[in-house]
C-alpha cells in the first residue's frame, strides 16, 4: 500500500478498519465491474441468492434478508422481472402483498453470477493460500456476527454481499 509520497505510515498500515476499508473498496470495484458485464448489480445477485436459498418471499422479507431498502427492493424486483429472472404475483392470502419467486432463467443467471463472483474472489485474494482464505472468511464472519448481535438497528449493518 503506497501513496504518492511513498510508503504508507506504519500507524495507518496497523489500523484494521483502514485495511478493511481499502480491501472493501477494491472488492466493490471488482464485483461491480464483473456484474456490470452481465447487466447485473449487487442487489440483483443478493435478491436472486435469497430467493434461491429461502424460496419465494414477500418484497418486505427480501428486504430484511438482504438489508436492501424497501424502495430499492421494488426497483430491483422490477428490473429482474423485466428480464424474466423473477416472477412477482399477489399473495393469495393477502392481496396487498407481492410474493417474488425466482424463475428457471433466474436460477441459471444466478449460477452464472456465482461462477463470475468466484473468479472475482480468486482475483481479490490471489496472494492468499486456500487455508488463509478460509481463515480470513472465518475471522470476518465472526466480526460481522458480533456486530449484528450487538447493534440494535441491524439494518445499519446489513448490506448486499459483494
Amino acid at each position: 500500500m503506497e501513496n504518492a509520497e511513498g510508503t504508507v505510515p506504519n500507524r495507518l498500515r496497523a489500523l484494521p478498519s483502514r485495511l478493511i476499508n481499502h480491501v472493501a473498496t477494491s472488492a466493490n470495484r471488482l464485483v461491480d465491474q464483473a456484474l456490470a458485464a452481465t447487466g447485473s448489480r449487487r442487489y440483483h445477485y443478493a435478491l436472486l441468492a435469497a430467493l434461491e436459498e429461502f424460496g419465494p418471499a414477500s418484497q418486505a422479507a427480501l428486504g430484511r434478508r438482504t438489508g436492501i431498502d424497501r424502495s430499492d427492493i421494488v426497483a430491483t424486483v422490477n428490473e429482474l422481472s423485466e428480464r424474466e429472472l423473477v416472477e412477482r404475483r399477489p399473495d393469495p392470502t393477502d392481496r396487498r402483498r407481492n410474493i417474488v419467486t425466482v424463475t428457471p432463467a433466474g436460477t441459471r443467471h444466478l449460477k452464472s453470477l456465482d461462477r463470475l463472483l468466484a473468479d472475482v474472489q480468486d482475483e481479490l485474494l490471489t496472494s492468499l493460500t486456500t487455508a488463509e482464505r478460509e481463515q480470513l472468511v472465518g475471522l470476518l464472519s465472526r466480526i460481522v456476527d458480533h456486530q449484528l448481535a450487538s447493534t440494535p438497528d441491524r439494518s445499519l449493518l446489513q448490506r448486499p454481499p459483494s
